[in-house]
């Protein structure tokens, strides 16, 4: 496929070199200048997408992806698909999907779980909403890209179904650090609390794939000083993105709105940008019960 890639940061960079790997032709654009290994690069998005049958964005946010795709639809060749692989809120997506339908395009919704590690081995999640023959044009591309990729229904459902995995990702980890915080307080080793816990009730990925402790269990963020594989700031973001949804839906997330201010207060007060998100384990051992 002739595909256009906008946006080759620490995730769009492996996503677009992947694909160029596996055959494709891959013109890239990235505001920065970036490019990546097998993707021409092209000196505008617009100058980008031209003749693409796919262009692929992996944007910051919907404010951006809104412009960036006000200024590329013009451009872009009627029934082309336009994937968007950001993480944003259900409105932008939505808008985004509206305004290329009006143009003759296919759209897609597509956030993706795995994190950078992910991204560079072909082993993402996509989230996929959006028209079903779009979702067939794209799917070898998720193939290449990613281990599965779940068509989640109408447009704006892939965000829905990324912004929900996140807020139960960043509740668990908050619980799985305030137990090994009180564990440690307790007298039991994190030896035993982690043997104990991804074996019984308490069993959670962030338990046992990711587990916030250094030294105990699989390789982790943790293992290596709390350098992100997922940072802070990011966990931040989306679970803001899970309480404007919840506003929207006039919907209760009490623990997920809980979680956002401890994120919030961990990165923008407590040095925690720039960590992982799994890093708040350490501020809870430094913390005593008020």
């Amino acid at each position: 496929m002739q595909i256009a890639f906008i946006g080759l940061g620490n995730m769009g960079a492996p996503m677009a070199a992947n694909l160029a790997k596996a055959g494709h032709a891959v013109t890239g654009f990235d505001v920065a200048g970036t490019t990546a290994e097998g993707v021409a690069k092209a000196q505008t998005a617009e100058d980008a997408v031209a003749g693409a049958e796919v262009v692929i964005t992996m944007l910051p946010n919907g404010e951006i992806l809104r412009d960036v795709v006000a200024g590329i639809v013009p451009h872009m060749t009627r029934g082309a698909v336009l994937l968007d692989c950001s993480t944003v809120d259900v409105a932008s997506a939505r808008a985004v999907a509206e305004l290329a339908g009006a143009a003759g395009l296919g759209t897609l919704d597509a956030p993706v779980s795995g994190g950078t590690v992910g991204a560079t081995n072909g082993k993402l999640t996509f989230m996929v909403g959006g028209d079903e023959t779009a979702f067939e044009t794209a799917r070898p591309l998720f193939e290449i890209m990613g281990q599965k990729a779940v068509h989640c229904g109408a447009s704006g459902n892939g965000q829905a179904a990324k912004i929900c995995n996140n807020m139960i990702l960043g509740v668990t980890m908050i619980a799985t650090c305030e137990a090994f915080a009180l564990a440690d307080k307790l007298g039991l080793s994190r030896e035993a609390m982690f043997d104990v816990v991804s074996t019984s009730s308490g069993y959670s990925w962030s338990m046992n794939a990711y587990c916030p402790a250094p030294g105990v269990g699989p390789q982790s963020p943790a293992d290596n000083g709390y350098k992100p594989g997922f940072a802070a700031e990011l966990m931040l973001k989306d679970l803001r993105l899970s309480q404007q949804a919840a506003e929207a839906a006039h919907a209760q997330t009490p623990m997920g709105r809980a979680a956002t201010d401890l994120y919030r207060s961990f990165v923008e007060d407590e040095g925690g940008a720039g960590r992982d998100f799994s890093a708040m384990l350490p501020r809870f051992e430094k913390l005593n019960r008020g």
